[in-house]
């Protein structure tokens, strides 16, 4: 009697042993995941080494995808909660803070409700976004997937800013290549958008710079420098990774300006009134 119980002790702890490294394992593959380049902001498997930043016959830069017919999407290698630069390096005017900490507990954001956001809030969404570049019209466009579902038009031609322009949430951004990076200088903005989806505010001054560098198959570098007086003590800079999706492209999209999750728009609001609308 005493061996038969020593016998089924033994064989739980042997149990017990190798349930416990299989759930560690287990664990540590599950941990595994999602350190890698899977797509969609970092989730998945590991992605293998990148190949080397695709270029025309001439050796120019391509964005768009990887050759002529073969297309490919752009999502963010950040959360895409995080703000688009350090928050430490922020040189916000009072009312600006004042605005961004507000904007922390209500959530009103306009992306949310259907219009479009230029800058860095343009690349922080989950569905990303697609470059198209048409060298014989002198533009290059980048596609929005989700939310409006809009698009922002570069100009590569050349040409400058005009002296009267009617502000809009992508403003009026002319383009140029140094080498391989894309750089994008911007004005005209509007105050109707937030600068990245954290709440970064900004007023009708906002000037931006972007560079868009990509530095292999799967990456572009994406660096932001923001100058707007009205709402920072001095420019500052910001930005993030962009990875590449092989084999997608642009999707059918439906906002739902009128979708019932107002719990969800209203921060610290208690209830909904449908009386009057909410303005973000």
């Amino acid at each position: 009697m005493g061996k038969t119980l020593v016998a089924i002790a033994a064989a739980i702890a042997l149990g017990f042993v190798v349930t416990s490294a299989s759930q560690a394992q287990e664990q540590q593959q599950q941990q595994g995941k999602g350190k890698g380049g899977g797509k969609g902001g970092g989730k998945g498997k590991a992605a293998p080494p990148a190949g080397p930043t695709p270029r025309t016959a001439d050796g120019k830069v391509i964005l768009d995808g990887e050759t002529i017919g073969k297309n490919g999407v752009w999502t963010p290698q950040i959360g895409i909660t995080e703000p688009a630069a350090k928050l430490e390096d922020v040189p916000f005017l009072p009312w600006a803070k004042a605005v961004y900490d507000n904007r922390q507990k209500n959530e009103l954001e306009p992306h949310t409700r259907c219009k479009p956001s230029g800058a860095a809030r343009q690349f922080m969404t989950p569905y990303g976004v697609e470059f198209t570049e048409l060298p014989e019209v002198g533009r290059m466009y980048i596609f929005d997937i989700g939310g409006p579902h809009t698009y922002r038009t570069i100009f590569m031609d050349g040409r400058g800013h005009p002296d009267n322009f009617t502000p809009n949430n992508y403003g009026h951004s002319i383009g140029w290549w140094e080498g391989d990076t894309l750089v994008v200088d911007t004005v005209g903005y509007s105050e109707d958008f937030w600068l990245d989806r954290r709440g970064l505010p900004h007023t009708e001054q906002l000037h931006t710079i972007e560079r868009f560098t990509r530095t292999d198959k799967n990456t572009i570098q994406y660096k932001l420098t923001i100058d707007d007086p009205g709402a920072y003590a001095k420019p500052f800079d910001g930005g993030f990774n962009l990875r590449y999706n092989e084999n997608q492209e642009l999707f059918e999209y439906v906002c739902q300006q009128a979708n019932q999750a107002g719990e969800l728009m209203v921060g610290e609001k208690t209830g909904v009134s449908r009386s009057s609308p909410i303005v973000p």
